[in-house]
């Protein structure tokens, strides 16, 4: 089985430089910041080739301006650990009941310290590759699917179903209630030293306000990182729900810069396109 590495103390430093690419565009909310978010990102694609691989997903709620680039499918590695936890969430609203203070411990280190064990436990707990589909199908998820052997981080999904997720995270109308809700974004603002990087780059100042997930892992087959960010930033004073999924990465900071760019380059685009 092919090891998640986030979390792991073992996980190298940051060292080298990856190179970067992209597939076409996908239909977002708006067809038209879909074709701002390809032109804007085609200098990103063309700097490094077809090295790796991206595809992003964003919504400015303020002004439901949304739209994506690139359509494939990629594994989650640790940004499935929100689904995860949603999934949690979904079933102890069906149970009416809270979550007991064993899994209240291992969602805290799940996301805050990308913990693995944390979410192992708790993926048993959801029932697995069966209950993380069910759950996230529930909150609009339809392209995202668990690995056939059970391993949480080969789950693979879409930029446009990680902003499916985050909005049922984020915003009204979701299938999780306002507690749950609140749980999971406060869980995802409290995100390690260390691992705060991704889609944070986007944010004005600071960063301060970011709720974020981060994945990472090399592929055993190729060697090649899995570079993935998930979550909300606030740029131009507004908020943004962004999803940025890479693979083909030669290394963690190369996978870590182009997750970056891609981030900034978006979210700039977005804010450009929104009106008002």
């Amino acid at each position: 089985m092919e090891r998640v590495n986030d979390g792991d103390p073992a996980l190298p430093a940051l060292s080298g430089a990856g190179g970067s690419g992209a597939g076409g565009s996908g239909a977002g909310g708006g067809s038209g910041l879909s074709g701002a978010l390809a032109d804007a990102l085609a200098p990103v694609a063309a700097a490094a080739g077809s090295a790796a691989d991206f595809s992003v997903a964003v919504l400015e709620p303020g002004s439901g301006a949304s739209g994506s680039h690139g359509d494939g499918s990629y594994a989650t590695a640790s940004v499935i650990k929100v689904g995860i936890l949603a999934a949690l969430l979904l079933g102890a609203q069906d149970e009416g009941r809270r979550l007991t203070a064993q899994e209240r411990s291992y969602a805290t280190v799940m996301i805050e310290r990308s913990d693995n064990d944390a979410a192992t436990a708790l993926w048993g707990t959801i029932g697995g590759s069966r209950g993380i589909e069910a759950a996230l199908g529930r909150l609009g998820l339809a392209d995202t699917h668990a690995d056939d052997r059970g391993d949480w981080g080969l789950t693979h999904t879409t930029a446009s179903d990680q902003l499916a997720l985050l909005r049922a995270v984020f915003l009204d109308g979701s299938a999780l209630s306002a507690r749950s809700q609140t749980y999971l974004r406060t869980l995802m603002g409290r995100v390690i030293d260390g691992q705060t990087w991704g889609i944070s780059a986007a944010a004005d100042g600071t960063g301060t306000g970011t709720r974020l997930k981060n994945g990472w892992m090399p592929r055993d087959a190729t060697g090649l990182w899995v570079i993935n960010s998930v979550g909300e930033v606030t740029a131009n004073g507004r908020p943004h729900l962004i999803a940025v999924l890479s693979e083909g990465n030669a290394d963690r900071e190369g996978g870590v810069a182009l997750v970056e760019e891609v981030a900034r380059t978006a979210v700039a685009t977005t804010a450009a396109y929104a009106p008002g």
